[in-house]
């Protein structure tokens, strides 16, 4: 693999800005709000770490999938792999059948008001990466354009995408 170095050093500063929007999303509060909603990517490592006192490096798990996903970031390559496009369409399904199936309980435990504006922020994102995928999808993009559009897709999964929605544990 050849590395650019303009690439690589622009890619590990992006990929190190997904520790906030996961910050905000698993421990700006300790319940469920409408700005930490508790999404499952780093609260269920953030549980499982716990035990060894290490729960806030569930906070990093974010940026190692965003690094390890897209190798070609390094080289400062602007395709979007075809398995982007299938990794969001594959989340996309799963939220949609988490809400349906937490829907009950977020009214119940988080309230209609919350669980609304929850759902609502989700649809938006998956609106907006929806349209940026479905423009880079049959024109070549450039770089600062696949960065910013992976950059995104593992922001919502970081800090939005299945958030909880029920009784705390």
């Amino acid at each position: 693999m050849k590395f650019n170095r303009r690439g690589t050093v622009i890619t590990l500063l992006t990929a190190l800005g997904l520790m906030i929007p996961a910050s905000i999303g698993l421990f700006l509060s300790g319940v469920p709000t409408i700005f930490s909603p508790l999404p499952a990517l780093t609260v269920l490592p953030a549980f499982i770490l716990a035990q060894w006192h290490l729960g806030y490096a569930a906070v990093l798990l974010p940026t190692l999938l965003f690094l390890m996903w897209n190798p070609q970031l390094f080289r400062g390559e602007g395709k979007i792999p075809k398995r982007t496009y299938v990794l969001f369409t594959l989340f996309v399904a799963l939220s949609a059948v988490d809400f349906a199936l937490s829907w009950k309980l977020g009214l119940q435990y988080q309230g209609p008001q919350y669980t609304a504006i929850v759902f609502s922020i989700n649809v938006a994102w998956i609106g907006f990466l929806s349209l940026a995928l479905h423009r880079c999808f049959n024109a070549s993009s450039s770089f600062r354009t696949s960065l910013f559009v992976h950059w995104m897709l593992f922001a919502w999964l970081c800090w939005y995408a299945f958030p909880w929605l029920g009784e705390m544990i």
